[in-house]
């Protein structure tokens, strides 16, 4: 068996791929009408549709039970064009305990979404706050040698 990705049922699939597209800036890996995926492999599946294809059983939206969960460094761009859009949060950027900045939003769905700065990016703001290799280690959960090597990359 491989698995393959994720998939969402959404309510409205021109509303939730304006979301993914042109807000969250993704690209369409396959579209085949009512289910597209996305580079990153998550995919969205119109809710009728899908129901469907489960015998009509019914989808429940909004649980806060699961995220998709994508990185960007500079997450105060994104934060502002999701303000514009009146897109609602579960939290506003802030730091996890082990330093990363992370905020937390709701797609159209009330699907959960998570934009958290890269751990490469997150050592190098470390280190330019004056930590060396060995505390940003402690701090963040990582091996110091994967801190030595995602830091020797900038």
């Amino acid at each position: 068996m491989k698995y393959i990705c994720p998939l969402m049922c959404v309510n409205d699939l021109k509303r939730a791929r304006y979301f993914y597209e042109k807000i969250l800036k993704m690209k369409v890996k396959h579209d085949f009408g009512e289910n597209i995926t996305y580079e990153g492999d998550f995919a969205i599946h119109h809710a009728a549709h899908f129901q469907s294809l489960i015998e009509g059983k019914n989808i429940n939206y909004g649980g806060n039970d699961a995220e998709l969960y994508f990185e960007e460094d500079e997450p105060d761009a994104l934060r502002e064009q999701l303000i514009q859009h009146s897109i609602s949060f579960v939290h506003d950027i802030k730091e996890q305990p082990w330093r990363q900045k992370v905020m937390r939003f709701y797609d159209p769905d009330r699907h959960i979404i998570e934009v958290g700065e890269s751990m490469s990016h997150l050592c190098l703001r470390l280190k330019n706050e004056g930590h060396d290799n060995e505390a940003i280690a402690n701090t963040t959960g990582l091996p110091k040698a994967t801190v030595d090597q995602m830091l020797a990359a900038f």
